[in-house]
C-alpha cells in the first residue's frame, strides 16, 4: 500500500461536476482517508460531493453543505473512511464557479 493525495481546484458550478478521484482501476481498491473541501471564493458557498459506482449508482456523501467563507469543510476523515471499488469514482460540484478546492488523501 502507498499514501497519495489528490489536489482538485476550482470546482465548477452546479451542474458542471468536477472528478475529484481518478476513476479506480481494474481489480485495484482505494482507500480514501481525507477529504477536504476549502471555500476559496468571495462568498460563503454550498457544495456536494457525490460517490459514482461502477454500475452507475450514485450516491450523495454531502449535497449542498454550506462552506463558509475562508472555511473548509471534511467530507471524509477522523474515524471515517471511505471504500472506492474497480471503476468507482468521486465527483463534487458548489453552488459559483471555481469557488471550491478539493484535496484527497487516499491509500492505494
Amino acid at each position: 500500500m502507498s499514501f497519495k493525495s489528490l489536489p482538485t481546484p476550482s470546482i465548477g458550478v452546479t451542474g458542471s461536476p468536477s472528478t475529484i478521484s481518478a476513476t479506480v482501476a481494474t481489480s485495484t481498491t482505494n482507500t480514501i482517508i481525507g477529504l477536504s473541501l476549502a471555500n476559496v471564493g468571495t462568498a460563503p458557498v454550498t457544495a456536494s460531493v457525490k460517490i459514482i459506482k461502477a454500475n452507475a449508482t450514485t450516491a450523495f456523501l454531502i449535497k449542498d453543505a454550506i462552506v463558509p467563507l475562508g472555511g473548509a469543510l471534511i467530507v471524509v476523515g477522523g474515524d471515517q473512511k471511505l471504500v472506492l471499488e474497480a471503476g468507482d469514482s468521486l465527483t463534487a460540484y458548489c453552488s459559483a464557479a471555481s469557488s471550491v478546492d478539493a484535496v484527497m488523501s487516499y491509500l492505494v
